[in-house]
């Protein structure tokens, strides 16, 4: 065949019939009885086999579900199972288009998958009522293939990210072939749109392959879909041009559209085989030299079909098959309009369900065999519950890259630059397991990780140039401008048993919110509502190039509400990390690699920072996640005066500059410094594992005294957090207010009244023995505030005692 016309079309079906009159006859039964299953799933409370005249009493009072997507993802989950069987392979399906639900329920439970994982919910008339009555029902399951579903690592129930979830499923996975349904609704967003670039990363020597298959139905709830509305000439030239090879599929008549399915598939798998098997036997990978074009064009179908294919062509007088009225329930009015019930039963009647199930409701013996066996079999690839196949990162000991501290403050170092050393050596040591990849947005050195490439490259399949650094086919370090893209490679990658992680611009990871939300869902129901999923590795985010340290980029890139975000989700899922130097950094990425089912954020300067900790003292500190600063107190003898807390790297910065000044101006002043790595620890125990009990919270923060708190983000966060202690009533908070703009550092802290000499008119303020004594000083600091002003105005940097400021001797 002619590799620029595609597999079939409407004027070359005839010509493509590769299954015999029997596979023909046996693959539409199946799909009928997929068919059958997947409209009892949205109506049906009994009478499953309709041995009986179909009655209000078997019908669910509430009609939820969503048909119009079903009978296509039934259709090609027919015919996966066909191949799968002719070629032998290992695949798994992803059902991108949204609420498919019924779908993916249907055809894991004629596999036989499904009643493994739920034996109640067994293969005979019993197990299929249970069946339909669970789905969309209170107690049941959703209406998407949620993390309930066999086979299944995409929810669906948001749209966008099938596409990059299948890459990241096939990057490391050589025999792996992930079948990926893309929703012409789905097409039209933009993780999707982006992630169809994924095809210039996918090395097809070492990773599996990704065949996507775009579902043109034509429309979403209640408007046509773009792609669907395009010209085939328009739409093939789309495709091309993103790098694939399209093959088309279009029609309604069944038996037609299978000859021409079975003919594509065959072409595509071959083709990937084809692919492949070159790739692996030639003497160098592709796009190991200079050329355009040298990445493979891997095949993708194109199946349009109408939407709500095989259900009721019109009710009530309007038109529904192949239109946006068979979206969600067709017959939507059963309890009302006899009528509605009459026509559901003649429905579920066109697909003879007497011809497929037996008297005891078993599928019949020659459908069932067309099913893969054991982990063949789509619901049961141990890829989709990636837990199964996790191996354990091989780790250095973080503690070898520490930085040497002699005293507090004395020493300058970049803290995510002696985090990239250890992360090349995890990368170094997991290299032949092929099981750890890093992802950033085009962000990797500017976020000084760049040590990384000297054990490994830019993972890069497109064309190469002499003049290219750190671009390989077999690279392991994954960047593209397209956080979308970013997020969904490593969730993939993380949801089939390996690790990772994304390195993010603090401000710009928000690009992200939700596919972070759907994650967050994810893992709260896999880890803890379902106990055949097993454990995975965590979505580990770094956020760098933070907040306070923009003053080249501006406002624009000044937001810190990320954090905000992620504490919304439940207490067992979230953790929330702000090292204040680079030896707790490096305690925090190690545990948090070693972590299972939890999003870890990790938020850190890459900036040169005053150093705080030697090693031993970072491990108990950060261990603990807040502690006592007793170098920087003076009130190990007595009750403090007033409590200087901080979280995050610049306000520990600011809040100890201002300690020094009042220990200078105020002697007699008992000061204690708390510092918090492990943010959720301000949160009472009972609200989240790593919370302090009431009383140790009262032990470090007393319960009568004043708290001055500097925080890195958005001070009603941390109000959010403590509200329930006893002392929350003195605690002042001083983080990010949205004040910014380009500026020095300093300044910065200056504008949002984060910075030492706001600290200290804070502390004149709250504390009483101060009231009379503090006036001077507050004048002092006042009048510093103006200085600096002038200062940065004239000569467009700090004032020398703001960089040169080191922790005086005297106080440690």
């Amino acid at each position: 065949m002619n590799e620029a016309e595609p597999a079939t079309t409407t004027g070359n079906r005839a010509l493509n019939t590769p299954l015999s009159t029997d596979e023909l006859r046996k693959t539409d039964a199946y799909w009928r009885a997929a068919n059958y299953l997947s409209v009892g799933q949205i109506y049906l409370l009994d009478n499953p086999l309709l041995k009986e005249p179909l009655a209000l009493a078997h019908i669910k009072p509430r009609l939820l579900g969503h048909w119009g997507t079903t009978p296509g993802l039934n259709f090609i989950y027919a015919h996966l199972n066909r191949i799968i069987k002719k070629f032998d392979l290992n695949m798994f399906y992803i059902a991108g288009p949204g609420h498919g639900g019924p779908a993916m329920v249907a055809n894991t439970w004629l596999e036989g998958s499904y009643s493994e994982f739920y034996p109640h919910i067994s293969r005979d008339a019993t197990g299929m009522q249970r069946l339909f009555k669970q789905f969309s029902f209170p107690g049941g399951i959703p209406s998407h293939a949620a993390p309930e579903t066999p086979g299944s690592i995409n929810e669906g129930g948001e749209l966008g990210y099938s596409l990059s979830h299948a890459f990241g499923a096939a990057f490391d996975n050589p025999d792996l072939i992930v079948a990926c349904v893309v929703g012409d609704g789905e097409a039209e967003t933009g993780p999707l749109a982006a992630a169809w670039h994924s095809n210039k990363f996918l090395n097809p020597v070492n990773d599996g392959a990704v065949l996507p298959i775009l579902h043109l139905n034509g429309y979403k709830i209640a408007n046509p879909t773009l792609l669907a509305r395009i010209s085939h000439e328009e739409l093939e030239s789309l495709f091309a041009g993103y790098g694939y090879q399209p093959y088309f599929i279009e029609g309604s008549d069944p038996e037609l559209m299978h000859q021409s399915m079975a003919a594509a598939l065959d072409v595509a798998v071959d083709r990937i085989l084809t692919i492949q098997n070159e790739a692996r036997t030639r003497e160098t990978s592709p796009g190991a030299s200079a050329g355009p074009g040298i990445y493979p064009r891997w095949p993708l179908i194109i199946l349009r079909s109408p939407k709500g294919w095989t259900g009721p062509e019109e009710v009530d007088g309007k038109k529904v098959e192949d239109y946006w009225r068979s979206h969600q329930v067709p017959l939507a009015k059963i309890g009302s309009n006899p009528q509605h019930l009459k026509q559901l039963e003649g429905w579920l009647k066109s697909y003879k369900p007497e011809e497929l199930f037996d008297d005891r409701g078993v599928l019949m013996p020659e459908l069932a065999a067309l099913a893969p066996e054991g982990e063949r079999r789509m619901g049961a690839n141990p890829h989709a519950n990636g837990g199964q196949l996790l191996k354990e990162l091989e780790m250095p000991d973080f503690q070898d890259y520490a930085v040497e501290v002699p005293a507090p403050a004395c020493v300058v170092g970049e803290a995510t630059r002696e985090m990239g050393k250890f992360l090349r050596d995890v990368m170094k040591l997991n290299l032949k397991s092929r099981n750890f990849r890093v992802m950033a947005p085009d962000e990797l050195s500017s976020n000084r990780l760049d040590a990384l490439f000297e054990v490994t490259g830019r993972t890069w399949v497109a064309q190469t140039l002499p003049e290219d650094t750190h671009l390989s086919p077999d690279g392991r370090v994954m960047e593209i401008l397209s956080e979308h893209t970013c997020q969904g490679w490593l969730e993939g990658y993380l949801l089939t048993g390996r690790h990772g992680l994304f390195s993010c611009y603090e401000a710009f990871i928000h690009i992200v919110d939700s596919m972070f939300n759907q994650h967050a869902k994810w893992l709260k129901v896999s880890s803890k509502e379902i106990p055949w999923r097993s454990p995975i590795a965590s979505l580990n985010y770094l956020l760098t190039s933070h907040v306070w340290r923009q003053d080249h980029n501006g406002f624009s890139h000044q937001d810190p509400g990320f954090i905000d975000h992620v504490v919304n989700k439940k207490a067992d899922i979230i953790r929330v990390y702000l090292p204040p130097d680079a030896n707790t950094l490096l305690f925090i990425t190690d545990k948090c690699l070693r972590s299972r089912n939890f999003i870890n954020v990790i938020v850190a300067g890459k900036q040169p920072a005053l150093q705080w900790l030697d090693m031993d003292a970072a491990v108990k500190h950060s261990t603990a996640g807040i502690g006592i600063w007793g170098w920087a107190s003076n009130d190990r003898d007595c009750e403090p005066d007033v409590v200087m807390a901080c979280a995050g790297d610049v306000p520990t910065l600011e809040t100890l500059a201002a300690v020094d000044l009042l220990r200078c101006h105020v002697p007699q002043l008992r000061i204690r410094v708390i510092n918090v790595v492990d943010l959720m620890t301000l949160q009472p125990q009972h609200e989240h594992p790593d919370g302090l009990s009431d009383r140790d919270f009262d032990t470090l923060f007393t319960t009568d005294k004043p708290i001055i708190f500097a925080y890195h983000g958005y001070p009603w966060l941390i109000h959010r957090l403590t509200y329930r202690r006893n002392n929350h009533d003195n605690l002042h908070v001083r983080g990010y207010k949205e004040e910014g703009t380009t500026t020095t550092p300093f300044d910065m802290t200056v504008l949002n009244d984060l910075d030492r000499f706001h600290l200290v008119m804070d502390v004149v303020d709250r504390v009483p023995k101060l009231a009379s004594k503090g006036a001077y000083l507050k004048q002092l600091m006042r009048d510093k505030l103006i200085e600096h002003k002038r200062y940065i105005t004239l000569h467009g940097e700090d004032m020398p005692e703001i960089r040169e400021w080191r922790w005086p001797d005297s106080h440690s």
